[in-house]
């Protein structure tokens, strides 16, 4: 990685970028995916067709295209996750002609990064950036193949940082994009998102547009972000993300004077915590504010939850937070989201079962006796945010008693559930969609 800051001022005029784009434009390329597509005839045609009736089992290859980035000499490279997702066959394509089949190292559907390889050695691979360096109005230049025209190079400027766009919301998804105006397009996704260095800023993935044509609004999974998912797939195949176990919410102005604290503070109120997560045994409360972690400031929910994901399993911080108005501090060892994801209920939507602590603090004497599962938190981009809050009490999924995570994921069916909820001292019927 290239950590030198862009020059503020080359002095003169700049007429062409050609010499700092041709290294980063050679470690550029193109992907096709192919897949195998299986049709059955309905039984409905094969009755009124008869002997007439087509094959009952049609089988269609589908191709696809998209763009990678050759981020070393023997072969990586990384791309995007929908451009490869139910491949059977992934072939990749260089500017100067050559091809390889490439096979899949491994896909984070919620960051949108993979990582394939090719069997070759000595190839042109791009510089990263840090990401984290750059700034609003820094040149930018993406690099692919849109719409299969052939490789491209279009120009802009970076629009913003640390957007959350809600992409990836059905995937329970981890969104820091970086928004750029240089013309992205179908095809582009998975290309380079290069500074005027020639540097991998990003990893061009999604644009958001009401035609399916380019209007400015194009994003990028940061270097940084895609660096480190690349390097845990390709060291353990999967993506080990760090758990602190708190359910918050960001610290408005409105809050803040409630609680008699000092305007312009700012944070993360915990909500709840369980206690025998990572941060209720090193001492955190319901209530306590969350003001940084490893001395990087966190201002919202997202900050905290991006930042604890991005670090590995057992990896030890060090925590501000604001109890009564002073500052304290808490080293905590961080758990594993994957152990904590068999909480998990929805994407997004984690639960527990209602213990005799929640009884007694949450309800009223003659509601004691409720048993089911309490949702504990409900990440910002759930596809469930807004509609299932936390604090919400599920004791029936289609007819069926839940008493903890595993009854509750089997009572639960693809397409529409009926789910029975006690909230705010109210019993009620909610429908819930599942994909």
């Amino acid at each position: 990685m290239d950590t030198t800051p862009l020059a503020k001022n080359i002095g003169g005029v700049v007429t062409s970028y050609a010499d700092v784009l041709d290294t980063a434009q050679k470690a550029v390329v193109s992907v096709y995916p192919s897949k195998t597509v299986r049709y059955t005839l309905h039984p409905f045609y094969r009755q009124l067709f008869g002997r007439n009736a087509p094959e009952d089992r049609e089988e269609k290859q589908q191709t696809g295209i998209g763009s990678g980035v050759v981020v070393s000499s023997d072969g990586y490279i990384l791309t995007n996750n929908h451009v490869i997702d139910g491949a059977d066959e992934l072939k990749v394509a260089f500017a100067d002609g050559r091809e390889f089949t490439a096979k899949l190292i491994g896909t984070d559907p919620k960051t949108e990064v993979a990582v394939i390889k090719i069997d070759a050695t000595d190839l042109p691979a791009i510089t990263l950036a840090d990401s984290d360096k750059i700034r609003v109005g820094d040149i930018a230049f993406a690099i692919g193949n849109p719409l299969g025209v052939g490789q491209t190079v279009t120009q802009g400027i970076i629009s913003a940082t640390g957007r959350t766009v809600g992409i990836l919301a059905s995937e329970g998804g981890y969104e820091n994009f970086i928004q750029t105006d240089a013309s992205i397009n179908p095809g582009n996704s998975g290309g380079a998102l290069v500074d005027a260095q020639g540097r991998l800023v990003g990893l061009n993935t999604a644009i958001v547009t009401p035609t399916r044509g380019n209007i400015g609004l194009g994003f990028a999974v940061p270097a940084n972000l895609a660096a480190g998912i690349m390097r845990s797939l390709i060291e353990t195949g999967t993506v080990q993300r760090g758990y602190l176990g708190v359910a918050g919410e960001e610290l408005t102005d409105e809050l803040a004077t409630s609680l008699d604290l000092k305007k312009g503070t700012r944070g993360v109120i915990v909500n709840d915590l369980p206690a025998d997560g990572p941060a209720g045994k090193a001492g955190l409360r319901r209530n306590d504010i969350i003001t940084a972690i490893d001395q990087k400031n966190i201002t919202a929910w997202t900050d905290l939850r991006l930042h604890i994901s991005s670090l590995p399993p057992g990896t030890e911080v060090t925590l501000k937070y604001l109890r009564d108005g002073k500052e304290r501090t808490a080293k905590i060892k961080l758990g594993s989201l994957d152990e904590a994801a068999g909480d998990e209920l929805l994407p997004g939507v984690r639960v527990e079962p209602l213990g005799d602590k929640d009884r007694s603090r949450r309800f009223s004497q003659g509601d004691r006796g409720l048993t089911g599962v309490i949702v504990i938190e409900v990440a910002d981009n759930s596809p469930y945010a807004g509609r299932i809050p936390e604090g919400l009490v599920i004791v029936e999924i289609n007819g069926k008693s839940v008493t903890d995570t595993a009854s509750a994921k089997a009572a639960i069916r693809k397409g529409q559930n009926q789910f029975l909820v006690y909230f705010r001292n109210n019993y009620q019927r909610l429908i819930v969609s599942v994909k």
